[in-house]
């Protein structure tokens, strides 16, 4: 996504859900979004803590998992995120699309 201006310190980014170690089991947040005007195919954001400016979250598209920019994580982050990506692929697009909440 990107963002014609600098979000307040301390905020992600308006919109987005983040979702904690706690829900997902990874050792890092991610942050997801609806699609809005973004022309790119489904993609998640990755942060080390909740409030981040965009320049801190690493973006990956969904399909397949691909990381695109941003803070890269390592090769076994990537497959944790693959594998919780592949388990919850529809519930993201539905999102992504508004066709929930």
């Amino acid at each position: 996504m990107t963002l014609l201006f600098e979000e307040p310190e301390g905020q992600a980014t308006y919109g987005m859900a983040n979702l904690r170690p706690e829900r997902t089991g990874l050792p890092f947040i991610v942050f997801i979004a609806q699609r809005d005007d973004a022309r790119h195919v489904v993609r998640v954001k990755v942060g080390r803590a909740p409030k981040l400016r965009t320049a801190g979250m690493g973006t990956y598209a969904i399909s397949p998992v691909e990381w695109k920019a941003g803070l890269k994580l390592r090769s076994q982050e990537e497959d944790l995120l693959n594998g919780w990506v592949e388990k919850n692929r529809s519930v993201l697009v539905d999102y992504w699309n508004g066709v929930i909440e």
